[in-house]
């Protein structure tokens, strides 16, 4: 089974998707270049994005479940008689 439901699936995941890239990715640069000139270090801009993409590398890597042999479809329980239309 998937993390949502097939009918609402689009809907449930386009909320955090459109805010992560607004905040994360948003607000990228600018967090970048206040790390890089408070540190002083031409490389540390780059401690946030990397944090950032650790960080949703391990708490995916826990917490989501594996879907591979999920049929998804199988979900909207829809009846053989109403798919077909003669």
């Amino acid at each position: 089974m998937e993390a949502f439901p097939a009918k609402v699936r689009y809907t449930s995941l386009s909320l955090p998707y459109h805010l992560g890239n607004g905040i994360f990715g948003g607000l990228l640069p600018l967090i970048g270049i206040y790390i890089t000139a408070s540190t002083r270090n031409l490389y540390a801009g780059l401690y946030y994005p990397i944090g950032v993409a650790s960080i949703t590398f391990v708490v995916g890597s826990f917490l989501l479940k594996e879907t591979h042999a999920t049929k998804i479809w199988d979900e909207l329980d829809v009846p053989q008689s109403a798919a077909t239309t003669t």
